[in-house]
């Protein structure tokens, strides 16, 4: 059981042009637990589109993430950011941490339940005892409709002058909850293929109330379920994200 690394560097530099900044309803959300005094432990950093404004609002942070791409991107924004290349379900420390969370619905990339419990379970023992978890998962409502062909879905032009496209098919597995997107990055120079890299991306959609159960077996026992960055609580399944509070 481990984590995928789906971030390779055609993906990653894709990544980097659509997605160089957090959105700011996005940040200012996760922002609304931090406190300046508290150690703060961002897992799934990525590039550091969250871990760097938490630096530059001057919050204690340490980044983990899987990808050693991302990772050397957010190395060259900021050369002194504490972060660590790590699968955060092998992940040992001797520090814990007053708040965690994980940002942009990456828990659902954990499509292995039993991984994700694991996971769940991990991250409760990395957490003081007053300690505060948040995250968020996609939901069914955002479940794409099912292309048997490969289509091109992005279309970015990089620095260089070099394209680089994404191509794209989907297909929902009714009874896992999963989202396949396969996908094929292929970057051009005009008309010429110089080079391509495949991506087997899956997303676990939740239904309501489905992770509330998991957390609760991994031992956090006060949840909130929010529909909306603004914390309305949720009440169905019919948005597209759920975000989770939790204390032990």
């Amino acid at each position: 059981m481990n984590i995928k690394n789906y971030y390779g560097n055609l993906c990653t530099e894709m990544y980097e042009i659509l997605h160089d900044k957090a959105p700011q309803d996005e940040l200012d959300f996760y922002l609304s637990y931090a406190e300046k005094n508290k150690k703060i432990l961002e897992i799934m950093c990525g590039s550091g589109r969250f871990l760097v404004p938490f630096l530059e609002y001057g919050y204690n942070i340490r980044g983990v993430d899987f990808s050693v791409e991302m990772l050397e991107k957010l190395k060259l924004k900021v050369p002194e950011a504490d972060v660590e290349y790590a699968d955060i379900a092998e992940y040992t420390t001797n520090e814990q941490f007053d708040y965690i969370f994980i940002s942009s619905g990456s828990v659902s990339l954990f499509t292995d339940m039993n991984l994700c419990q694991k996971i769940l379970k991990k991250i409760k023992g990395l957490l003081a005892p007053a300690g505060k978890f948040v995250f968020a998962v996609d939901t069914i409502a955002a479940k794409c409709l099912d292309n048997d062909d490969y289509e091109t879905s992005v279309s970015v032009k990089m620095k260089n002058g070099f394209d680089l496209v994404l191509k794209t098919k989907n297909y929902f597995d009714v009874q896992q909850q999963i989202q396949f997107s396969p996908g094929i990055y292929e970057l051009y120079d005009r008309d010429k293929l110089l080079k391509s890299e495949h991506m087997d991306f899956q997303t676990h959609l939740y239904k309501f109330g489905e992770m509330e159960n998991y957390l609760r077996e991994a031992g956090f026992t006060e949840i909130k379920t929010y529909s909306s960055f603004e914390k309305e609580i949720a009440i169905d399944d019919c948005c597209d994200m759920f975000l989770f509070e939790c204390n032990l």
